[in-house]
């Protein structure tokens, strides 16, 4: 023990240590279960009669059997998923786009596992064609989902824009179809699914020119306990990749992959 060292030190210092090693899965100890949340992300992250399906899913499951570590799916609304792996509370968070922000709470898999056209919704009877300017945009009335990243070009340019926030796709696309806005950012894979369920096929589409293509990752707590078992998540993540897993994974699910 330093001598600058408390025994509160010591004993974090130990707390820390055991963590990282009951992570680390030594030979003959019992792993323990992770803790996986996110929100419902359309092929990505789903839950029907209380199973789990997705990308996602898939290979956090095919990653747990190599390893032998057992896991726990739960679903969350995005913000809480997010606090509660930032708080450490849970263990992986399912699909974050990177943001400043983000790289702040998080420390991120080192490849993605799914990619994802960011684009403006408008009503078919006000159809809008976007030159890709953010000048365009001012007097329009946006929605844009609470807790999403939409790339830092248009982090920039809210300032200048009239924006509103809501806490759902389906209730983004209720605002527009209403009139109560202009135009709804979201990305295609979460969006397109719920438009016949709220019957407005006809009624809505995607604007042609995209905002971003954004990445989505796997994310840990951004504390050292954390560091042997991310290692280890991202070297069998990688090995699955470069098997050609992933790509097949995304083809059969209709997700686009990076």
């Amino acid at each position: 023990m330093k001598r600058s060292d408390s025994p509160v030190d010591v004993a974090r210092r130990a707390l820390l240590l055991g963590a990282a090693a009951a992570l680390a899965l030594p030979a003959g100890a019992a792993p323990r279960e992770l803790l996986v949340v996110g929100a419902h992300f359309a092929r990505v992250y789903e839950r029907a009669n209380g199973e789990f399906s997705g990308m996602a899913v898939e290979i956090i499951r095919a990653i747990a059997g190599e390893l032998g570590q057992p896991v726990h799916f739960e679903l969350y609304p995005w913000a809480r998923a997010q606090s509660m792996v930032a708080q450490g509370q849970a263990d992986i968070l399912v699909g974050p786009y990177k943001s400043p922000e983000r790289l702040e709470l998080f420390i991120f898999s080192e490849r993605p596992f799914y990619q994802d056209q960011m684009v403006f919704f408008s009503r078919s009877t006000a159809p809008f064609a976007w030159d890709g300017l953010y000048a365009s945009l001012r007097g329009k009335r946006i929605v844009i989902i609470n807790g999403w990243a939409y790339g830092d070009e248009f982090n920039t340019a809210l300032k200048d824009l009239s924006v509103s926030v809501t806490n759902s796709v389906e209730s983004a696309l209720t605002m527009l179809a209403h009139g109560r806005v202009d135009l709804f950012a979201s990305n295609v894979r979460n969006t397109e699914p719920v438009i016949p369920l709220l019957a407005l096929e006809g009624k809505v589409a995607a604007v042609g020119r995209t905002i971003s293509l954004q990445r989505g990752f796997f994310a840990f707590p951004k504390r050292p306990e954390y560091d042997i078992m991310r290692a280890r998540f991202d070297r069998a993540f990688n090995a699955y990749v470069d098997s050609g897993e992933l790509r097949k994974l995304g083809k059969r699910l209709n997700v686009q992959v990076p």
